[in-house]
């Protein structure tokens, strides 16, 4: 039975299957090792540093307000590496965070006219 399908089935066939089942394969192997990784908590700060602000100047160079300890530091980010712009105390920093863009999650639901995103306006908690 399988020798008159596979006769039946050009080189170029197979091969095409071959790299769907593959790329198939790598797709769930990416996506178990990234959810492994998420619960395991990898690539979470940990410890006394925050990062509290951060501003993007262009394509290349940004500032952040990061918070050592008692400390925020003002720091400098370029091509040429980081740079300490100035630091300031924790208390004389201010506490209000500006509002944040939408969320991609939210934005591909309501692209795919799924209802039940967290960043909606109005939408309970």
């Amino acid at each position: 039975m399988y020798g008159s399908i596979a006769r039946r089935v050009s080189p170029y066939a197979g091969y095409l299957v071959e790299t769907l089942v593959t790329l198939v394969a790598v797709c769930a192997l990416a996506f178990a090792v990234l959810w492994g990784a998420r619960r395991l908590g990898l690539g979470r700060a940990s410890g006394p540093i925050e990062l509290r602000g951060h501003l993007p100047l262009d394509a290349r160079r940004a500032i952040y307000l990061v918070k050592v300890g008692t400390q925020i530091l003002v720091v400098g980010a370029s091509e040429g590496g980081l740079t300490k712009l100035g630091e300031l105390p924790a208390a004389d920093a201010p506490q209000d965070e500006p509002p944040r863009g939408p969320v991609f999650g939210d934005v591909l639901s309501r692209a795919l006219g799924r209802s039940g995103g967290r960043g909606k306006p109005g939408a309970a908690p």
